[in-house]
């Protein structure tokens, strides 16, 4: 009865702590949604605000000219005033007095503009680290919550010293939280952008109709729906690489092959894929690990490399899976490290789970090779 009880308490302390948990990730959310729409309002106002400062300058630099040419003129006046008509002196007098009032009125506003653009910027500052707090906080809040939400008690019952159950808990939750956070961002980049970007194109559609010709507002409407059919490859993309169903059914070589030829056809490169060995099923860590390496890797290509032909190779020995990943794109210096070069990271945090050995080879302009070797065992 009193161990019952003692399991009601503690569901109940975990269950306020994932609320508590819950809502505070909420409110950091929140938080940092504000202050990125403040720091996109900002970075527009910043903008124009340059842009202010530098007609200022161009146009007192004119101004400036011509106080010049009226103060030499008035000198001369002044110097020879027999010269001249009371009316012309009075002329000059004003046209110089006049002409230094406009040019202090643009020296002040040049001031007042440059005050606001420098007051801008440290706004900018403050709302970027107040962004990447939330950030920080919201990431931490998130491998917590999952912490407390995926089962841990079975985690306790099947680990037995303290130590190993922490770390092999947190190795979970990281996994976790960082594949959300690839999810979340492709997500956010693809389909969510495109998704506004139809929203925006309808409006102009509507417009289009009530304002212009039939014939435009339809061709807007064609683009509406190459928009529409992408943002659906999108998220079938998506849904494809969160777990590939011919993976299960079929093997790791007719995935890698089916892959390939999708990007082929959506992305207009040639990939040659060969392998060399035994086509038989592998243990399916192997087949999920080495189906992620060639999908980062293709992806790497593809986007950032921007390769117009890639090649990849998998030999499947009794003892060891090699495999290949070599095109002829931008390249890039390896020993020079990237902030968040996450792909090549997760490459090679999966090749040293597996106990294998992940090479690079690439210089700018001649492209990339990616060697992998893996000791296997059934």
């Amino acid at each position: 009865m009193a161990q019952k009880l003692s399991e009601k308490a503690l569901d109940y302390v975990i269950n306020e702590m994932i609320d508590v948990v819950e809502n505070s990730k909420d409110e950091i959310f929140n938080i940092s949604e504000e202050s990125r729409m403040e720091h996109d309002h900002l970075v527009h106002e910043l903008k124009e605000t340059k842009e202010k400062v530098i007609q200022h300058i161009t146009d007192g630099n004119q101004l400036e000219q011509k106080v010049r040419f009226s103060r030499r003129r008035l000198a001369e006046v002044s110097k020879y005033f027999d010269r001249y008509t009371e009316d012309e002196i009075r002329r000059v007098y004003e046209k110089t007095h006049e002409l230094q009032t406009s040019l202090a009125i643009m020296q002040q506003e040049e001031k007042i503009l440059r005050e606001k653009r420098d007051e801008i910027e440290r706004r900018l500052i403050a709302l970027s680290q107040t962004i990447e707090h939330a950030e920080g906080l919201a990431s931490k809040i998130a491998v917590i919550l999952t912490y407390l939400q995926d089962d841990f008690r079975q985690v306790n019952e099947m680990i037995e010293e303290a130590k190993e159950k922490q770390e092999f808990g947190l190795k979970i939750i990281e996994a976790q939280e960082e594949e959300r956070r690839k999810i979340s961002r492709e997500i956010h980049d693809g389909p969510a952008q495109m998704l506004a970007n139809i929203l925006l194109r309808s409006d102009l559609v509507d417009k289009t109709i009530r304002e212009k010709s039939m014939s435009e507002a339809l061709n807007e409407m064609k683009d509406v729906r190459k928009m529409i059919r992408t943002s659906l490859y999108e998220v079938r993309r998506i849904i494809y690489d969160l777990r590939p169903m011919a993976l299960d059914d079929l093997g790791l070589i007719p995935t890698i092959k089916k892959y390939v030829s999708t990007i082929e056809d959506y992305n207009g490169v040639q990939i040659d894929f060969s392998s060399i060995g035994e086509d038989k099923r592998l243990n399916q860590k192997y087949e999920i690990a080495f189906f992620r390496l060639v999908q980062e890797a293709v992806q790497n290509a593809v986007k950032h490399a921007e390769a117009p032909l890639i090649q990849v190779k998998l030999e499947i020995c009794t003892e060891f899976l090699t495999m290949v990943i070599k095109d002829n794109g931008k390249g890039f210096d390896p020993s020079t490290k990237k902030d968040k070069s996450f792909g090549l990271i997760g490459m090679r945090e999966r090749v040293e789970m597996l106990d294998g050995e992940l090479n690079i080879k690439s210089a700018k302009g001649e492209g990339t090779t990616i060697f992998i070797k893996v000791p296997y065992t059934i």
